[in-house]
């Protein structure tokens, strides 16, 4: 079995142009070069954008809650679980929610997911390796008995050697694009929105650092010499600064005045400009401001969170980055008689009391069994009677008759007897004349 040629990141060492191991891709020039300038004057490209702290936030909630979802496979046409020991153990180094945390970091940043498939003797998949999305370049040609898809992928490895691949050596999850073969880089299309937001927060760095923000001023009549000035200074401290001098009386002579220095609305506003590039990157992301940390327009009731966190996993999680990456790995990693499907309950991992509504629900109405319920929460199976669903009404094993659960006929004169005696009569009232004359 070969190694991975393609090493996970390009940014290890800071490599000049005229190094081989630079690949001369579009996006890696773009990175070298700092990124795309906005015209808030800050240059933005995939990994400075980490920078920005609601940046960082979006691609780590994405990529994490992605990542860690159980990602079980099942044959085909069921819901049998089926083990495959590639997505158990993709990776010789990395465990199976790094490995996909770092496909997902790559697709929210660059808009693609790339991911070399090693194959032993017999030409089966046993590994998977990521490849950072800057080292690749994709191009549509004509089929071929080779290639039917028509796609190559040109890679550079860490020498600096481009290697062609096919999608027999590849794996490709695309983001959303325009032109079928590649996604578009998030970042890229948020360059000014990302670009504004870095550029107000170096703005207000400088503002503070140099100084300008001050809480007051001492005046007075008279000229004062450097010395004179520090001295006055240094007596106002001394008497109105810390916690114990609050609410004290202080008292100027000498003509002295002190003139408090409040914000400038100008200043009030560049803040709530900051606060708003949170929102715009939220929205690029499509992920609830909320979850960003950004909660003064948030309802503070749980319900009301609760509801906006099911919304983002219905309408964005789930459709934009689960169900791609479920379809590709189904369609190229897979045999045919398995499917892969993420395990969307593991969301409610971290609440209890949500879990133990839903479970008694399914288990009221016959969907789960114990096993079923157990199995979710990765407990071991019941050895007797674990398998067995029950009917919604009498809570009695589906198929049976709800008054004689063992099956057996009810005893003559017994209460059951006499039960099911009335059952029966009452479903005689209630057929119509055709369906009592066709039960003749």
């Amino acid at each position: 079995m070969t190694s991975g040629l393609f090493g996970l990141f390009d940014g290890r060492t800071r490599r000049g142009l005229e190094s081989p191991a630079q690949p001369l891709t579009s996006a890696a020039l773009t990175e070298f070069l700092g990124g795309v300038q906005s015209d808030a004057g800050v240059q933005v490209s995939e990994t400075t954008a980490l920078r920005t702290p609601a940046v960082w936030r979006a691609v780590s909630l994405i990529s994490g809650v992605s990542s860690a979802l159980p990602l079980p496979t099942y044959k085909e046409g069921t819901r049998e679980r089926q083990p495959f020991e590639l997505l158990r153990n993709p990776h010789p180094d990395l465990t199976p929610v790094e490995l996909w945390r770092f496909a997902y970091l790559y697709r929210v940043l660059w808009g693609n997911t790339y991911i070399q498939k090693i194959r032993d003797g017999a030409k089966q998949v046993r590994e998977l390796w990521p490849v950072s999305s800057d080292r690749v370049q994709v191009d549509r040609e004509k089929p071929s008995d080779s290639n039917p898809s028509g796609k190559w992928f040109y890679v550079t490895d860490d020498w600096g050697v481009t290697h062609v691949k096919t999608p027999y050596d590849i794996l490709h999850i695309p983001g959303l694009g325009y032109d079928g073969l590649t996604g578009c880089s998030p970042v890229r299309l948020a360059a000014q929105g990302i670009g504004l937001a870095q550029a107000a927060e170096k703005s207000a760095a400088r503002l503070f650092g140099s100084g300008n923000m001050v809480g007051g001023v001492l005046q007075t009549e008279q000229r004062l010499d450097q010395g004179q000035a520090e001295q006055l200074k240094a007596r106002w401290k001394a008497k109105m600064s810390g916690v114990h001098n609050s609410h004290e009386i202080a008292v100027l002579d000498s003509g002295a005045s002190f003139k408090p220095v409040q914000m400038p609305n100008t200043d009030a506003q560049f803040l709530e400009s900051r606060q708003f590039q949170v929102t715009d990157i939220a929205r690029m992301f499509g992920v609830p401001p909320f979850l960003l940390m950004s909660t003064e327009k948030s309802t503070s009731w749980g319900t009301g969170l609760e509801q906006q966190a099911l919304g983002w996993v219905t309408f964005d999680l789930g459709p934009t980055w689960l169900t791609p990456t479920e379809q590709r790995i189904t369609k190229e990693l897979l045999p045919p008689s398995l499917y892969a499907n993420y395990q969307m309950a593991g969301l409610l991992r971290g609440d209890s009391a949500a879990r133990a509504t839903f479970f008694r629900a399914m288990r009221d109405v016959g969907a789960f069994s114990a096993n079923d319920i157990r199995a979710l929460e990765e407990l071991p199976p019941l050895a007797e009677h674990g398998d067995v669903y029950l009917q919604p009404m009498y809570m009695a094993p589906l198929g049976s008759n709800p008054l004689a659960p063992d099956g057996e006929q009810p005893a003559a004169g017994s209460n059951r007897a006499r039960a099911a005696a009335l059952m029966a009569e009452a479903q005689r009232l209630l057929q119509t004349p055709d369906d009592a004359e066709e039960g003749t």
